[in-house]
C-alpha cells in the first residue's frame, strides 16, 4: 500500500505540474480551456468553474488539458480563443510550458532538499584516485593499480569520483578506453565494466574504490568489539587483510565470520593497529556490537547556495540523460537501464521507507527526466509538436492533415516500442516473473 500511495503521490505531482504549465500558458494567450484532468478516463470526480471542467480520472497514469480547437480533425468555429487560431509563437508558449514547469520543479525540489542539509560521501567531489580494487574485477583484469588517478572514461574527462562512477555506470558490458596517470605518466587501458551484482538496473561496475573507510562512532560496552579493544572514532581499514571501503563490506565481513577470529586493521590517531576480534553468533550471523558509519561529510547550504547547487546538479543530470539517449541511439548504452512505471513504483515505495527527503529527491530526478524527454522531437510529445511547427515555419506553409497524421503515427509507434521495452525491463527485475521467461 505504501508503494502504491508513494507512486500515486509522485506521479500526481509531476503530471499536475506539467499540465498546469500548459493550462496557465493557454489562459495567458487567451485560449479557451475545456477540461483540466489528472488521470485518464473514466472521470470519477469533476466540477466546473467558468469555461473549464476540472476532474480526476480513474487511471492515475497521466493527465491532460483539453483546449478548444486544438486538433485539426475537430470542427473549428474560427473563434480567436481556439488553439489553432493562435500564432505559432503563442502555440509554442503553450507547448513549451509543460516541460519547463517540470524542469523548474526539479530545481526547486532539489534546492529544498539540499537546504535541509544532507550527509554526502566524502569522496564524491574528490579526484578519482584508486584506493582499492576488488579481486577478479574488470579493473584488476585490465591492469589498473592502486594509486592510479583516473582521468577519462570513453573519451569523457572525469574530475571527481562522482563523474567517474556515473560514466562507468552507463556502460556495462562495453569495452571502454580509460585514461589514467600512474607515477606521473599518462597511459590508457581497456576496461569492460560488468553489471554490479547487487543492482537491478544493469549499472556498470569496474570494481574500483576510493581511498576511504567506514568509521566506528560508538561501541556497545561488554560486546565482542569492546572486549577486543575497538574504540569510538576508529576507522576500519581492512578485515583479514582485505581492504574495507564501505559500511556494507564491513558488515558482510563481520556477519560471515560468526565465532571465528578475524584481524581488524584500524586507523587510530594516525597509526594503524591490528586488532584480533571474534564475532559473537547471533542467529546465523556474526556480531561485534559496534556502530558503523560511512565516510561522509555534512552539507548545510544557505538558500542561495542551495539553489546554485541545485542548478548545478540538474545540469549534470541533464547531461547524463542526453548521454544516455545518445548511447541508446548508438547502441553504446543498454536499454535494460531504462525504467518503466513498475520500477518507478517500486523505487517510490523504497524511497518513501527511507523518508520524505529521499522521496522528494526521487521526484525531482523524475521531474527532470519528464521535462527533458518531453522536449525530444518525437511526434506526440510536446517537443514533437514544436518540431512540426518549426518545420512548417521553415516551409512557410502548414502541412496537410494527412502528413501530420502520418508523423504522429510514427511518433506513437516509437513511444509504444519504448513502452514495451521499459515494461519488459520492469518485469524481468521481479524474480518470480523472471523464472517464467525461458530466454533470461
Amino acid at each position: 500500500m505504501q508503494t502504491l500511495l508513494s507512486f500515486a503521490f509522485v506521479l500526481g505531482v509531476l503530471v499536475f505540474v506539467h499540465e498546469l504549465g500548459h493550462f496557465l500558458a493557454a489562459k495567458r494567450v487567451g485560449i479557451k480551456v475545456l477540461k483540466f484532468q489528472l488521470g485518464f478516463n473514466p472521470t470519477i470526480i469533476s466540477f466546473r468553474r467558468g469555461d473549464t471542467e476540472y476532474g480526476i480520472g480513474a487511471l492515475p497514469l497521466g493527465g491532460y488539458v483539453k483546449m478548444a480547437g486544438e486538433s485539426p480533425e475537430e470542427p473549428r468555429s474560427g473563434r480567436s480563443d481556439e488553439f489553432l487560431s493562435k500564432t505559432k509563437w503563442q502555440r509554442f508558449q503553450v507547448l513549451i510550458m509543460g516541460p519547463v514547469m517540470n524542469l523548474l520543479l526539479a530545481v526547486m525540489v532539489t534546492a529544498g532538499v539540499l537546504y535541509r542539509g544532507a550527509e554526502v560521501p566524502v569522496y564524491d567531489d574528490q579526484p578519482p584516485v584508486i584506493g582499492a580494487i576488488a579481486a577478479g574485477s574488470p579493473a584488476e583484469k585490465a591492469g589498473i593499480q592502486i594509486g592510479d588517478r583516473m582521468t577519462s572514461v570513453a573519451g569523457h574527462g572525469v574530475d571527481t569520483w562522482k563523474d567517474f562512477l556515473l560514466t562507468v555506470g552507463t556502460r556495462p558490458n562495453r569495452e571502454i578506453t580509460s585514461g589514467l596517470i600512474r607515477n606521473g605518466a599518462p597511459m590508457t587501458l581497456q576496461v569492460t565494466p560488468t553489471p554490479a551484482a547487487d543492482s537491478r538496473f544493469e549499472i556498470g561496475d569496474a570494481g574500483v574504490f576510493p581511498d576511504v573507510h567506514p568509521r566506528v562512532p560508538g561501541v556497545n560496552r561488554g560486546e565482542p568489539g569492546d572486549r577486543a579493544g575497538i574504540k569510538p572514532g576508529d576507522v576500519i581499514a581492512a578485515v583479514n587483510g582485505k581492504t574495507i571501503t564501505f559500511r556494507s563490506q564491513l558488515m558482510d565481513a563481520i556477519a560471515t565470520h560468526p565465532e571465528q577470529p578475524v584481524t581488524i586493521s584500524v586507523l587510530r590517531d594516525g597509526h594503524r593497529l591490528d586488532i584480533q576480534a571474534t564475532p559473537e553468533r547471533r542467529g546465523a550471523k556474526g556480531w561485534l556490537g559496534i556502530q558503523i558509519a560511512e565516510a561522509t561529510k555534512s552539507i548545510q547550504p544557505g538558500p542561495g547556495e542551495a539553489v546554485r547547487m541545485s542548478v548545478q546538479q540538474n545540469i549534470q543530470g541533464a547531461g547524463l540523460i542526453f548521454q544516455t539517449i545518445w548511447g541508446l541511439m548508438t547502441r553504446q548504452t543498454s536499454p535494460k537501464q531504462l525504467l518503466g512505471p513498475v520500477a518507478i513504483a517500486q523505487l517510490s515505495g523504497e524511497y518513501a521507507q527511507v523518508g520524505w527527503l529521499a522521496l522528494l529527491g526521487l521526484m525531482a530526478n523524475l521531474s527532470l527526466n519528464l521535462g527533458l524527454l518531453n522536449l525530444l522531437p518525437i511526434p506526440v510529445l510536446d517537443g514533437g509538436h514544436i518540431f512540426i511547427m518549426g518545420l512548417e515555419g521553415l516551409a512557410r506553409r502548414d502541412f496537410s492533415l494527412r502528413l501530420k497524421e502520418k508523423m504522429l503515427l510514427a511518433g506513437f509507434v516509437v513511444l509504444m516500442m519504448l513502452m514495451v521495452t521499459v515494461i519488459y525491463n520492469d518485469l524481468t527485475r521481479i524474480s518470480w516473473i523472471e523464472r517464467f521467461i525461458p530466454w533470461r
